[in-house]
């Protein structure tokens, strides 16, 4: 394919996006960005040597390691095609991670709560995140965060085959700690159970696709899914939000689209989700709207589970303009009001932060 070149300037990115037939994206660099950083899982040289004067590194990690540590703007990391087999943890503001292609440039490792860390400890479902933001300001973009722990195979293994883990969350991204105003666009992240887990903060994921099968959108932060692709993997839930009860939202998903990845995943074996409670703690009320969002038939007529004696009905779980097969309509699942509806907007989730604002001057 011939390639061409714009200067241009979108939403978090430089990339000029053409959809050639159905499910086909072409990227065409533009040519007015600097990037601060290289990683090139290719690269044969020292780590930050200066290539085309711009430094070089082999992972993603070395990178982020010589990006400044109180940084006051976007710190951009462009990261080539490449399988990028790394465990991350951002501590640094406005870091920016760039892929050359969704698809075709991954961060993954394989950690479930489970399995053993180099020190003999369990990772334990915080700890077993591929990549683990800590600080304001993290942006991704174009690149696959996936979290490669082999579910189904675990599963299938004998009950008294010692490989076999018991404890399988495997956690893709984890926002906690000082994470905030992280955005997050045509990014995809894989997984099982618990592949995205929103802990603290205020995200935005907009035009990504996630996917897993039991809780894999959970956790107490303030985040919205706009235009987004949630594919469920296997029968189960989608979300499970431990919203804290002094905060008026959780999880707000609009505009996208709940499918399933395969005819095995059967009409009605999913719900919206459950309230999670993490050891039972008070303090918690979960609160997730699903606002003009289709839902395939693998959508249950229930919507909603209980989880740990904790019940939907003494939740703040929400619909409005949900369609498609799995739009069912029950005594458990709660219509909001048109009136009502307008209330859950990413200016009121988000709490007046617009990452919408000032998009063409990002980088």
């Amino acid at each position: 394919m011939m390639e061409i070149r714009f200067s241009v300037s979108l939403m978090f990115s430089f990339f000029m996006i053409f959809f050639v037939g159905i499910g086909n994206v072409v990227m065409v660099q533009a040519d007015s960005v600097h990037y601060n950083a290289i990683a090139d899982s290719s690269y044969k040289g020292v780590d930050g040597m200066k290539v085309g004067g711009i430094k070089t590194y082999k992972s993603i990690g070395k990178a982020l390691d010589d990006a400044p540590a109180d940084g006051i703007k976007p710190y951009l990391i462009y990261i080539k095609i490449g399988r990028y087999y790394e465990k991350l943890k951002v501590e640094k503001p406005f870091i920016t991670f760039l892929g050359e292609n969704k698809d075709k440039t991954i961060l993954t490792f394989d950690a479930a709560s489970g399995t053993l860390s180099s020190n003999g400890t369990k990772y334990g479902t915080s700890g077993s995140g591929t990549i683990i933001v800590r600080a304001a300001n993290f942006r991704a973009e174009n690149i696959t965060i996936e979290n490669g722990f082999d579910f189904v195979a675990n599963q299938n293994k004998e009950s008294d085959d010692p490989t076999k883990v018991k404890d399988t969350q495997a956690v893709a991204l984890k926002l906690e700690y000082q994470s905030d105003k992280a955005v997050f666009r045509n990014v995809k992240m894989t997984g099982y159970q618990d592949t995205l887990y929103v802990d603290a903060g205020r995200s935005y994921f907009i035009d990504c696709y996630i996917s897993g099968h039991i809780d894999f959108i959970f956790g107490a932060g303030q985040a919205v899914f706009n235009n987004c692709t949630i594919v469920s993997r296997l029968g189960g839930y989608v979300t499970a939000p431990s919203t804290k009860e002094d905060e008026q939202y959780g999880i707000l998903i609009m505009n996208s689209r709940l499918e399933k990845e395969g005819i095995e995943v059967a009409d009605g074996s999913v719900n919206l989700g459950r309230p999670w409670h993490p050891g039972g703690r008070p303090g918690v009320n979960s609160e997730v709207a699903y606002i003009n969002c289709y839902m395939d038939n693998h959508i249950s007529a229930e919507g909603w589970s209980s989880m740990s004696g904790f019940r939907p009905e003494d939740s703040r779980f929400y619909e409005y303009g949900s369609n498609g097969p799995g739009a069912r309509t029950s005594l458990t699942r709660q219509l909001l009001s048109e009136k009502d509806a307008q209330n859950f907007s990413f200016d009121h989730v988000l709490n007046g932060w617009n990452p919408e604002e000032n998009k063409e001057n990002f980088y």
